[in-house]
């Protein structure tokens, strides 16, 4: 089948194509497939070291060592990844007001990057003090490109949570969706496949249900 390549700066932009029915499918992050559940189709999920998760991390500056959480982050410069990512956005809101911390007042300044690896870059560099990002790419990262990440470190990591799907938009015939899936789901039992996987550090993909994300929907309901 021709295939076309469509990318966007954020979750957003490609959610709006996906509920539009102007692309098929997206790797989209667990969020925003929560809160649309009913009008997307979850497809498959990547397998990461051994299970269908991955974690939310917290990073600081490799040279402050005194950040140790998130009540020294008082008067500090944050960066968020994208609102609409679980990881980026959504956990350590949810940690705030766990524990009573008033985003909007804790930090001297915040701001997006759009992206989990401008984060790490954000905080190597210090244009930020701190950042939330996604634990697999952090970690890939660290394993592949450690310039990027060794100026961080993690002060905490999150729970695991249902790793970010592939999706398909509700526009989409149900056997194009179907064919998508098990060509997905047997990577793993091809050459060309598994290259690919071992890119991504993946041992594969597999068949979930909607309710992985279960906790990712009970934090959304409880962040104001």
């Amino acid at each position: 089948r021709p295939l076309q390549f469509v990318q966007r700066r954020s979750y957003d932009e490609i959610l709006q194509l996906l509920l539009e029915g102007r692309i098929d499918f997206s790797w989209l992050c667990g969020y925003p497939y929560w809160r649309h559940r009913h009008r997307l189709a979850l497809v498959s999920v990547p397998v990461y070291e051994g299970a269908p998760l991955y974690r939310a991390y917290l990073i600081r500056h490799a040279e402050d060592p005194h950040l140790q959480d998130l009540n020294r982050l008082r008067g500090r410069t944050f960066a968020y990844s994208d609102p609409d990512s679980n990881s980026g956005y959504l956990y350590v809101r949810h940690r705030l007001q766990q524990q009573g911390l008033d985003p909007a007042t804790l930090f001297g300044r915040s701001f997006f990057t759009l992206a989990h690896r401008r984060v790490i870059e954000a905080v190597a560099v210090r244009l930020a003090d701190a950042g939330a990002v996604d634990g697999y790419v952090w970690d890939v990262l660290s394993r592949r490109a450690p310039g990027i990440t060794d100026d961080t470190r993690v002060i905490e990591r999150s729970d695991p949570f249902g790793f970010p799907p592939v999706v398909a938009s509700r526009h989409l015939a149900p056997t194009l969706s179907e064919s998508m899936q098990r060509v997905l789901n047997g990577m793993h039992r091809d050459a060309d496949g598994r290259a690919l996987l071992a890119e991504l550090a993946l041992d594969r993909f597999e068949t979930a249900a909607p309710d992985l994300y279960e906790d990712i929907g009970r934090m959304a309901d409880g962040v104001a």
